[in-house]
């Protein structure tokens, strides 16, 4: 997620329209404290609600946690990851390769 101040929004906007192209999130600050968050506009907000929109992306990021996903959404854990399952987003991000060379080399 991307912050950027009034003060520099004000002398360059496209830092901020840049990252919202990018489908990134962007925090706006005044004075270093936070204000706001934007985020693009995009057909997913129209059918999923903005809320459940905006924590699936920032969960699909990285940004947040599965409790914090489940917490944004008023859902137990195990609602939230059938939710997950219907959009067909991974719960975790787990690289087996990664595993499975460390596996070799200790077999060696």
């Amino acid at each position: 997620m991307q912050t950027v101040g009034i003060r520099d929004l004000q002398k360059n906007p496209a830092v901020f329209t840049q990252s919202l192209e990018n489908n990134e999130f962007v925090m706006i600050t005044k004075r270093g404290k936070p204000l706001g968050v934007a985020t693009s506009f995009e057909d997913d907000i129209l059918r999923q609600g903005f809320l459940e929109s905006l924590v699936l992306s920032a969960f699909k990021k990285g940004d947040i946690s599965l409790s914090q996903l489940a917490k944004s959404l008023k859902l137990s854990k195990s609602k939230t990851m059938k939710l997950l399952a219907i959009h067909a987003i991974p719960v975790t991000d787990y690289k087996i390769e990664e595993d499975l060379k460390g596996i070799e080399s200790f077999l060696k």
